[in-house]
C-alpha cells in the first residue's frame, strides 16, 4: 500500500518499504492522516500552531532560485559576447615561455648534417644546367628556368642559416660557405647579414625595421608617380632585392656594398669590404663565361634562374610580413618589443616547395629564435603553438605548387600601402587611387 508523505510542499508519495520506523504526518490510502510508528491520528494530538502566517509566496520565490532556469543561452550566444581578439593586444606569454616549451635537441646544430643539404643543391644545381645545355629544347628551358631557379633561391635559404649562425657553431664554417652560396647568386654575404640582423632585431617595427618595412603617409605620398606604381604594381615589387641592394628602401639610405654605409658600424667595414670582393669575383666569372660560351647560352643557364630567385626571394620576404586576410599592427615607441613584433610575422605552406627551399615558410618561430636550424624549425613550431595560441596564424594549406599565395599577394598590393605617420599602433591603409575602392581604407 502506497504511502503519503504531508510536507510543506504538500503530498508526496513515499517508498512503501523502510528500514526502521520513522515519524511524522502519514496519510493512509482512505485519507486519514496519522503518524508514522504510531495509532494515534490527528485528532488525538493537540497541535500547538504559531500565529505566525506561512508565506507560500516566499518559499515559491525559493523554489523558482533553485531551479532550472526558464531560458539558457546557446553556446554561440555565449561566443558571440565575448571580446574579439585584439592582436596588437600584449601576449600573456614571454619569449622565455616558448623558449621553454622548444624541446632541446631543436637547439642544437649539426654541422655534417648542414653540409649535406649544401651538397645536395649543389649537385643539383650542376645536374640541372647540365641536363638543359645537353637537352637544349624550347620545351625544357621554361621548365628549367623554373626548377633552377627554385634552386638559387634554396641555396639563398642555407646562406642565410649561415648568416643568423644557425648552419653551425663554428663561426669560419659559416663565413666560408656563406660567402660561397651567396657570391654564387650575387648576394654580398656580409652586408646582407648584418642588414638582415638589423631587421630582425627591429621586427615590426614601422621605423626601424629593414626588409618591406611600411611606408607612412607622407613618404608615401611623396612618391612619384611611377615609383608608386611600379612598388604596388605586380610583377614590379618582385624584382625590387637587386635595387634594394644598392639603394636599400625608399626613406632610407646607404648600400649593401659600400663599407661607409650607415648600415654598418666601423668594425664591420672589413667583412664588407670581403662580401663586395666576392660578389665582384662572381661577377667577373660570369663575364668570362660569357666570353666563353656566349651572352646567350649565359643568360639562358644563369641570366633568367637568377631573375626567377629574385622574385622567390621578395615574394616569400613579403608574403611573410604582409597579405594576411585580417590586419595586422605594426608598432612604435614604447608599444613595440622584439617579441610582440615577431608575432606579427606569418607562417606560410608553399606544397612541395617546403623541403626544397628547407623550410622557411615556418617563419614565426624562426624570426623570434633565429639560432634554431632549419631543419628543427617545423617541430620547434609544433611544440610552441600551444603557447602561441591566437597569436599563432595558421597557414592556409597548400597544394603541390603554392600558387594560392599569388593571390594573397595581389591582394595585399592593392590595400597595404601606407601606415599613420603617428601612433604606436598602426595598420595599413589603402590609397583609393591604387585600391579602387575608398572601402578598402
Amino acid at each position: 500500500m502506497a504511502t503519503w508523505v504531508l510536507s510543506e510542499c504538500g503530498l508526496k508519495p513515499f517508498g512503501p518499504v523502510f528500514s526502521k520506523p520513522r515519524t511524522g504526518f502519514a496519510v493512509s490510502n482512505n485519507s486519514k492522516v496519522r503518524f508514522l510508528g504510531t495509532s494515534k491520528g490527528v485528532s488525538d494530538l493537540k497541535l500547538q500552531f504559531q500565529q505566525k502566517s506561512f508565506d507560500f509566496k516566499e518559499k515559491r520565490k525559493w523554489g523558482l532560485n533553485v531551479s532550472t532556469p526558464l531560458r539558457v543561452e546557446s553556446i554561440e550566444q555565449q561566443q558571440e559576447e565575448l571580446p574579439e581578439f585584439d592582436p596588437a593586444s600584449p601576449p600573456p606569454f614571454s619569449l622565455a615561455d616558448i623558449r621553454a616549451a622548444i624541446p632541446k635537441h631543436c637547439w642544437v646544430k649539426d654541422s655534417w648534417r648542414s653540409m649535406s643539404y649544401v651538397l645536395r643543391d649543389v649537385v643539383v644545381v650542376f645536374g640541372l644546367a647540365a641536363a638543359a645545355a645537353y637537352l637544349n629544347n624550347w620545351m625544357v628551358w621554361p621548365l628549367y628556368w623554373a626548377a633552377q631557379g627554385t634552386m638559387f633561391w634554396a641555396l639563398f635559404v642555407l646562406g642565410h642559416d649561415c648568416g643568423h649562425g644557425s648552419f653551425s657553431n663554428d663561426a669560419n664554417l659559416n663565413s666560408v660557405v656563406g660567402h660561397f652560396l651567396h657570391s654564387s647568386i650575387l648576394v654580398p654575404y656580409h652586408g646582407w647579414r648584418i642588414s638582415h640582423r638589423t631587421h630582425h632585431q627591429n621586427h615590426g617595427h614601422v621605423e626601424n625595421d629593414e626588409s618591406w618595412l611600411p611606408l607612412t603617409e607622407t613618404l608615401y605620398k611623396g612618391l612619384d608617380t611611377i615609383t608608386r606604381s611600379l612598388r604596388f604594381t605586380a610583377p614590379f615589387p618582385l624584382l625590387a632585392y637587386p635595387v634594394y641592394l644598392w639603394t636599400r628602401s625608399p626613406g632610407k639610405k646607404g648600400s649593401h656594398f659600400h663599407p661607409g654605409s650607415d648600415l654598418f658600424v666601423p668594425n664591420e667595414k672589413k667583412d664588407v669590404i670581403t662580401s663586395t670582393a666576392s660578389w665582384l669575383a662572381m661577377g667577373a666569372l660570369l663575364v668570362g663565361l660569357g666570353f666563353a660560351i656566349g651572352p646567350i647560352p649565359l643568360l639562358m643557364l644563369y641570366g633568367v634562374p637568377y631573375v626567377i630567385f629574385v622574385m622567390w626571394l621578395d615574394f616569400v620576404t613579403y608574403m611573410h610580413h604582409h597579405g594576411h586576410e585580417d590586419k595586422l599592427p605594426w608598432y612604435r615607441g614604447k608599444e613595440w618589443s622584439y617579441l610582440r613584433g615577431g608575432l606579427t610575422t606569418l607562417d606560410r605552406d608553399y606544397g612541395w616547395i617546403n623541403n626544397i627551399h628547407h623550410d622557411i615558410g615556418t617563419h614565426v618561430v624562426h624570426h623570434l629564435f633565429p639560432q634554431i636550424p632549419h631543419y628543427h624549425l617545423v617541430e620547434a613550431t609544433e611544440a610552441a603553438r600551444p603557447v602561441f595560441g591566437k597569436y599563432y596564424r595558421e597557414p592556409k594549406k597548400s597544394a603541390p605548387l603554392p600558387f594560392h599565395l599569388i593571390g594573397e599577394f595581389i591582394r595585399s598590393l592593392k590595400k597595404d600601402h601606407f601606415v599613420s605617420d603617428t601612433g604606436d599602433i598602426v595598420y595599413y591603409q589603402a590609397d583609393p587611387e591604387l585600391s579602387g575602392s575608398s572601402d578598402e581604407n
